[in-house]
């Protein structure tokens, strides 16, 4: 059923721990902008990606922070925790005003819709765990687990993963400028391991002296040169124009670079963070995909870069779905639980007057 209404008030809250979640905002935005007026609730403090958004609400939310050799930073994050600053701003968030609240991956929009009886939709990634055929790790984490199944719940769900491992989960949401580009090979490795330091990324590149790498820094404001090493400053356009012509790309085991990657066709190789089980169960994912996972940096590292370079190429990965026809899905769902308590011939769609709060 296709909706060309273009009265919807819509609600998108974006949580803003690293920047997949923002890329994949900044594409689905004007095709949800088809349907209405567009609010985005962006939450986090540690992403490094101008969000050209139509933000209306900001919080610190609940945010990852990373240390400098490949995992959490866990004493940052207990800081940077009020329960209480959470709890005021669900209270806050006017989510009863919305004909639709799209979730993705954010606490305090979930709760703010329990505490007002209001139907979410839970869009991204992570929703797509709440499948039991997602692929896992073989040592499963319960606590991990627990948290990917309820740290942001909602009444309906459309997950996102390489594959569609279940009925409500569909292909990655891949940029128009990633879909349109022609790959070449210049011969450089695309780099992105925030979890790691840049000391620590640029000394052990420094050992494949013949390879060239393009590291993504979150530290630079300028291009570095350090030897066979080129530091670079964090940007969608430099990003992606780097992955398109790269002869590879080594990055952590999130969602959104992988896909790109094997979407492109590109050699890919992966770094979990540790003691983020969602990106175990990538890394599960990837390895069906022939992408080498690493634990860690470590004295074998530029053994394993070579190896890497000198292997086969990753299984390819194919979209199944649009970015028009993944938010058709979306708001779909939106409208078929407003017709719960309410008949589509009764439903009206009304433009809204935007109201302004500001949250901490």
């Amino acid at each position: 059923m296709q909706y060309t209404n273009n009265s919807l008030k819509i609600l998108y809250a974006v949580q803003a721990t690293g920047n997949g979640h923002i890329a994949r905002a900044m594409q689905l935005v004007p095709y949800l902008q088809e349907y209405g007026v567009v609010d985005v609730f962006l939450s986090g403090s540690n992403s490094n990606l101008n969000a050209a958004l139509p933000v209306k609400y900001r919080s610190k939310g609940l945010s990852l922070f990373y240390g400098n050799r490949g995992g959490l930073d866990y004493l940052k994050m207990w800081k940077e925790l009020s329960i209480s600053r959470i709890w005021k701003e669900a209270h806050e968030l006017p989510v009863e005003k919305y004909d639709l609240v799209i979730n993705d991956f954010e606490s305090i929009t979930s709760l703010a819709c329990k505490l007002k009886k209001v139907n979410s939709i839970n869009f991204g990634h992570q929703a797509s765990f709440l499948s039991d055929k997602t692929p896992k790790p073989a040592h499963r984490d319960f606590i991990g687990e627990w948290v990917l199944r309820h740290y942001a719940t909602a009444t309906a769900n459309v997950g996102l993963h390489f594959e569609a491992y279940d009925d409500f989960i569909f292909s990655p949401v891949i940029k128009d400028s990633i879909v349109k580009a022609q790959p070449t090979n210049k011969g450089h490795v695309s780099v992105y391991l925030a979890h790691y330091s840049d000391s620590v990324v640029v000394n052990t590149l420094n050992a494949c002296a013949d390879i060239p790498f393009q590291v993504f820094s979150k530290k630079v404001t300028t291009i570095q040169q350090k030897g066979n090493v080129t530091l670079m400053p964090i940007s969608n356009e430099g990003f992606n124009e780097s992955m398109i012509n790269a002869t590879g790309i080594i990055t952590g085991a999130g969602f959104e670079t992988p896909a790109e990657a094997l979407f492109l066709g590109k050699k890919l190789m992966c770094l979990p963070i540790r003691g983020q089980y969602e990106q175990l169960c990538n890394a599960a994912a990837l390895e069906r995909f022939r992408v080498p996972i690493i634990d860690k940096i470590d004295e074998k590292f530029s053994n394993n870069v070579y190896q890497w370079l000198s292997g086969l190429h990753p299984k390819p990965l194919t979209l199944t779905k649009s970015t028009q026809q993944i938010v058709d899905i979306v708001i779909e769902k939106g409208i078929a639980q407003k017709a719960v308590t309410q008949s589509e011939d009764q439903y009206i769609f009304t433009p809204h007057h935007h109201e302004t709060l500001s949250l901490a």
